[in-house]
């Protein structure tokens, strides 16, 4: 901190000297009283579990869901991002997300994790550390660019998928970041945003983005040698299952966490979560039932992902039988992009990556525009300390229009940065695998290795 920051004069510094260690000491000792040990140990935990949704969970989750011979080349991209946004992270993406206050993007200052410690950063979360935010932060980097995976599985090469991710999170993920959750965001509800669109846990930043950039990758690659004739069945599901229950454990880190504190609304996001994946789940097997006769595994997981996607910017808003109620909607919903929508279009979207976390998450944040309620979040307050009302159960209608634009500006933002860096990765490396490799399978084309190295 400076000196002048602290009200003295240059020409005083000197002889200020002791005074200025003493005021030093006392802020520090401030700082560190405002911090919560129960915060901390909450959002330490919360980002393990966060970290534990994309390895294992949704490598997991996908890779029983794509043929044998690809097993290790999908589960592969989970963990490959796992490394590779942490380093772009530390060095510059934080930064780009968190630091600043300008509309779009942020700045450099916390870049190489400058300046990010142990003290609060209190614009974000001023009882857990500077450190905590950022690394509980990370976590959501990292999974968002592996949900995409999923659309463009079994036929993209490795090389592509590395530099495409690599640009995919500077070019689109960290921008909408800043915007939705940054200081000055445009988007940002409670850091000074000209539109504030509700987004509690990433909505708009995870899931519309990921999943709408997941349907361009699908429509830009174009389909999978054989599809739609030839059978492309999951080869395990048993550890598809395993998958997404791991998932469903790690979002209580993924939404509760997002209160940024072991709190009451935490604990309301907590519940939200859970009603929304259980009332989800439960759709998709009643509306597939209705519609092939037998349930099926798979239409459950499939159902209690859909669900956790559409309360996720809801989850700190909202009561919890209007979760339930944006849980039922996601199973149904989803299940018709996934069955009758995409069989009407003819994209390959090998793992309904789209059809689950585009269309569930643009959904879901639609829906926080009318079930948002100020008897769950108070924190939203006007000049003269009133709470102000949220959704359209509170009386503000308008805020289903804020929504509209943030998902408005979400699928903008994917579709042009995706299709811009999709072809700049065709241009200088090609992006699809050949013939040959593709009909061989990526575990051995890509990896040079086998999942299987037995039959049954």
């Amino acid at each position: 901190m400076c000196a002048l920051a602290l009200g003295l004069a240059p020409a005083a510094l000197a002889a200020d000297a002791p005074d200025l260690a003493t005021r030093l000491a006392s802020v520090e000792a401030a700082a560190k009283s405002a911090q919560s040990a129960g915060d901390n140990a909450w959002m330490l935990v919360s980002a393990a579990l966060v970290l534990m949704m994309t390895g294992p969970g949704l490598a997991l989750f996908y890779g029983g869901l794509v043929r044998r011979k690809n097993v290790l080349g999908t589960m592969m991209h989970s963990f490959i991002l796992m490394l590779l946004v942490t380093v772009i992270w530390a060095v510059v993406g934080y930064s780009l997300a968190f630091g600043g206050s300008s509309a779009v993007i942020g700045d450099f200052r916390f870049a190489f994790l400058n300046g990010v410690g142990s003290a609060p950063n209190p614009d974000y979360a001023a009882t857990i550390p500077h450190q905590t935010f950022m690394i509980y932060q990370l976590m959501f980097a990292i999974i968002t660019p592996a949900l995409i995976s999923g659309a463009f599985a079994e036929r993209m090469k490795f090389s592509a998928m590395v530099l495409f991710s690599a640009l995919w999170s500077l070019l689109v993920y960290f921008p909408m970041a800043h915007m939705v959750w940054g200081k000055g965001g445009f988007l940002s509800a409670s850091l000074g945003g000209v539109i504030p669109c509700f987004d509690f846990a990433g909505g708009t930043v995870v899931h519309i983005s990921s999943g709408v950039s997941a349907l361009v990758c699908a429509l830009y690659l174009g389909k999978r040698l054989g599809y739609p004739h030839e059978p492309m069945k999951p080869h395990n599901l048993v550890i598809s299952f395993i998958g997404a229950c791991l998932l469903w454990v790690g979002w209580f880190g993924f939404n509760a966490g997002s209160a940024l504190a072991a709190s009451g609304l935490a604990t309301s996001a907590f519940v939200a979560t859970h009603f929304g994946a259980a009332a989800a789940a439960l759709g998709w097997i009643a509306a597939e039932w209705l519609h092939n006769g037998k349930p099926s595994m798979l239409g459950g997981i499939s159902g209690a992902v859909a669900g956790l996607v559409a309360i996720t910017p809801a989850s700190g808003f909202v009561k919890p039988f209007p979760a339930l109620l944006i849980g039922l909607c996601a199973g149904v919903g989803c299940y018709f992009m996934v069955v009758k929508v995409k069989n009407l279009f003819g994209y390959d979207d090998a793992l309904d990556a789209f059809g689950v976390h585009g269309a569930g998450g643009t959904l879901g944040a639609i829906l926080t525009g009318v079930f948002a309620t100020n008897a769950v979040n108070d924190a939203f307050k006007d000049g003269a300390g009133h709470t102000l009302p949220l959704g359209l159960v509170d009386g503000h209608g308008a805020q289903i229009l804020n929504q509209l634009v943030g998902c408005g500006i979400a699928w903008a933002l994917a579709i042009v940065g995706t299709l811009a860096i999709l072809k700049f990765c065709d241009w200088t490396i090609g992006v699809r695998v050949s013939k040959g490799q593709e009909s061989e399978g990526l575990d051995v084309s890509m990896h040079g290795e086998e999942g299987y190295l037995f039959e049954g």
